[in-house]
């Protein structure tokens, strides 16, 4: 059989593997031969590698546990009854496949929990029209059903919002632009081509390897309109983006560009604007705001939380702390003391909308776009739509303490070292959080069942675990890597510092001092560490939908790289042959990254990920491909395996990476 090569990274690596290899082994299925150079065979035994690969493909439990979360469990947002049932869902049938120490971690402060009850809307005049839509979570709910007028609300100034002064009181507000729906001539759905492929092999170590264009995820899936409306959420920084995209296509720019990028407001995220015109909502008395999807259609629509009205700075939370990126040039690692020298953190904290100390915010609802511009164009003919709304939700405020689902396979002769993987458990609640990420978190339920089923007795101990809070900003994750490894004194400084510089780029402020945040940060990283700290070989983490792994991140770790790639050897036929040495973010493996411990996510086929699936409505068991998931958690297993069986600890990263 011809094996397809390891893809070569010679960026800054200087690796090269130029022998070629067959062996017998079990079949993928659908295998495609690509006789190419591939490196060195694997050390392993190819006994035990067949016997996960075996049980892994031909024996997976992997759909039947999605099943039930998915389709029983459903959507698991942080703090909610659903997210603790599915920690405890999960630790128990851990425990019933023989893991060890299977627990449920608390950590936090987190807030509040918020389950939705009952929601429906739908137009009764002129005539009837059932509205597809979604309420934000941790939107208040109604106190009874209501009926009320629709009024449209497209101001991008103060000076437009003017007009509907006194006339909002009881309406139904949408607020924002509607946006035109083209017709899509490429698919949905795709995979990883070898030449993007090709581009992450030989990618400069610590680029960002989460794109290829402008930062944007699939760019072949979405329409120019939803690259404007996604664009456009960066405010003044979006508009230089959409701009730099049509001078490099050859576009004339706008003939009568009114205002600077820096000083024309933008709507949505990061740009004030929008969030002074909610404010304006609920002062006016509005009784529930709608705003239109930025993504989507035929159907599919993105949903996530509701905003507090009047936030023109980032938020922080009053109660969590966030990670950042260890990086080679900012980094020391030396446990040294606090000076004196460093800058105070003075942004103001604003809560976020899951805290106990919110402010009251106005309900709030995601629209369907076809939906939404229907009634906008209906009020622009002059007819006045009317609604009925029920909506019922129920917060949690019993504890505020959230969860981490862990457990172990014990290790023998170095059981006091750790390898783990992971993914995070909690979800979105527009769908059932199928590819975001149950798919992450049973891949890697599975791979442990994988070893433990065969009876195979790792070196290390292999612990798994479950995150909750990291749609919300890693916050599970975070808060075990703080607990059990090490912390970052200066991580709010350098923080808020960071977040103040987006916005100078934005043309939002001029000077971080203007919002009280640090001029300046530490020219070091310091770093307080636990003693597990030097006990941590690895951390693998999934979280980039139902796609297979293709292939791993190797976060500029260039010693780590020829481990990977002998390692990926072994199921290169399976599709998974890539090592980049670019970094991927927004995701847990970053916990561990920002502390300098080794942390990875796995390069994956996005499917419909980004153009379907990712915080959507559409985010169900059904969008789930059974044997991309097999593979997922066979590769994870066959990783797992080899790092707890190293005779050393898996390479670090070192200051001049």
């Amino acid at each position: 059989m011809n094996h397809p090569r390891i893809r070569l990274i010679v960026v800054a690596a200087g690796m090269v593997g130029l022998l070629a290899g067959c062996r017998s082994r079990p079949a993928a299925p659908e295998a495609a031969a690509r006789p190419v150079l591939r490196t060195a065979p694997a050390t392993q035994p190819d006994a035990t590698l067949d016997a996960i690969r075996d049980e892994g493909l031909n024996r997976s439990q992997a759909m039947t546990t999605l099943d039930y979360l998915c389709n029983v469990i459903g959507p698991r947002l942080t703090g909610s009854p659903g997210a603790l049932q599915a920690n405890q869902w999960t630790r128990d049938k851990l425990t019933e496949w023989g893991l060890s120490n299977a627990t449920l971690e608390e950590w936090g402060p987190f807030g509040r929990g918020w389950t939705l009850q009952r929601f429906s809307m739908q137009v009764v005049e002129p005539n009837t029209i059932i509205i597809n839509a979604l309420p934000k979570a941790w939107s208040p709910g109604l106190d009874a059903p209501i009926a009320a007028e629709i009024v449209h609300v497209d101001a991008k100034t103060e000076a437009e919002l003017e007009p509907f002064k006194g006339t909002l009181k009881g309406k139904i507000v949408l607020l924002g632009s509607t946006r035109d729906v083209e017709a899509r001539f490429e698919p949905l759905a795709t995979r990883l081509s070898e030449a993007e492929l090709n581009e992450l092999a030989t990618a400069e170590p610590g680029s960002n390897g989460m794109s290829l264009t402008l930062g944007q995820p699939q760019p072949r899936t979405m329409t120019r309109s939803e690259r404007q409306a996604q664009l456009a959420e960066s405010g003044a920084l979006g508009e230089r983006l959409m701009r730099r995209r049509e001078r490099s296509a050859g576009a004339r720019p706008p003939a009568d560009p009114a205002t600077s990028p820096a000083t024309r407001p933008g709507r949505g995220r990061g740009d004030p604007f929008s969030s002074r015109a909610l404010q304006f909502a609920h002062d006016e008395g509005a009784i529930l705001v709608a705003t239109p999807s930025s993504r989507g259609d035929g159907g599919t629509f993105f949903v996530q939380g509701a905003s507090i009205p009047g936030e023109t700075t980032p938020q922080r939370s009053t109660t969590q702390q966030s990670t950042t990126q260890l990086t080679a040039t900012q980094a020391s690692t030396t446990s040294a003391p606090a000076t004196a020298s460093a800058p105070p953190t003075t942004l103001p904290a604003r809560p976020r909308v899951w805290e106990k100390s919110a402010p009251p915010i106005p309900p709030q609802v995601g629209m369907a776009i076809e939906d939404y511009n229907r009634l906008a164009r209906m009020i622009k003919l002059g007819i006045t739509p009317r609604a009925e709304v029920d909506l019922r939700v129920q917060f949690h405020e019993e504890t505020e303490m959230a969860f981490n689902t862990i457990a172990e396979i014990p290790g023998t002769d170095l059981k006091d070292e750790i390898v783990m993987v992971g993914g995070h458990l909690d979800s979105w609640h527009g769908g059932t959080g199928a590819t975001d990420n149950a798919i992450g978190a049973v891949a890697a339920m599975e791979a442990v069942r994988i070893i433990k089923a065969l009876d195979l007795k790792p070196r290390r101990t292999i612990r798994v675990a479950l995150w909750t809070g990291e749609e919300q900003g890693l916050y599970g994750s975070a808060a075990y890597v703080k607990k059990h490894f090490a912390s970052d004194p200066d991580a709010e400084t350098r923080r808020d510092y960071q977040r103040a510089q987006r916005m100078i780029e934005r043309g939002e402020i001029v000077d971080a001092a203007q919002i009280g945040a640090p001029t300046t940060v530490p020219t070091t990283r310091r770093l307080d560490k636990l003693p597990d700290y030097e006990k941590l070989s690895a951390y693998y983490n999934l979280d980039n939908g139902t796609g297979k792994i293709r292939g791993i991140h190797a976060q500029a770790n260039a010693a780590a790289v020829p481990l990977f790639r002998e390692w990926l050897a072994y199921v290169d036929d399976l599709g998974a042959d890539t090592v980049t040495l670019s970094n991927t973010g927004s995701t847990d493996h970053m916990s561990f990254d920002a502390v300098g411990l080794p942390g990875f996510q796995f390069i994956q086929d996005q499917i419909e990920y980004s153009s379907r699936t990712h915080h959507s409505n559409m985010d169900v068991y059904d969008r789930l491909q059974p044997a991309d998931v097999k593979q997922a958690a066979t590769v994870m297993a066959i990783f797992l395996w080899r790092t707890a069986n190293m005779d050393e600890r898996l390479p670090r990263k070192t200051l001049n990476d």
